[in-house]
């Protein structure tokens, strides 16, 4: 495994649990995350969401996603 994914699953591993309220919203990232749109972000924003939770919560989430669909590859490859 190479440095910077190394160091992409360590900021996997210790981003905080996933507040309540962007339960859903996470869940879209993960799974269809061309489906999000502005009104998405505003509607949590508007539940009292700050943009800096979203964003970095959906970084993570994202790049969690990336990262266990990169092993799944790499298993079917290996």
């Amino acid at each position: 495994m190479t440095e910077p994914l190394d160091e992409l699953r360590a900021m996997v591993a210790s981003a905080p649990p996933e507040p309540p309220a962007l339960v859903a919203y996470l869940e879209t990232v993960r799974s269809r995350a061309y489906t999000v749109t502005d009104a998405d972000v505003a509607a949590l924003v508007g539940a009292g969401v700050s943009e800096d939770e979203i964003f970095e919560h959906t970084v993570a989430v994202a790049v969690a996603e990336g990262l266990r669909r990169l092993d799944a590859g790499l298993e079917v490859l290996g």
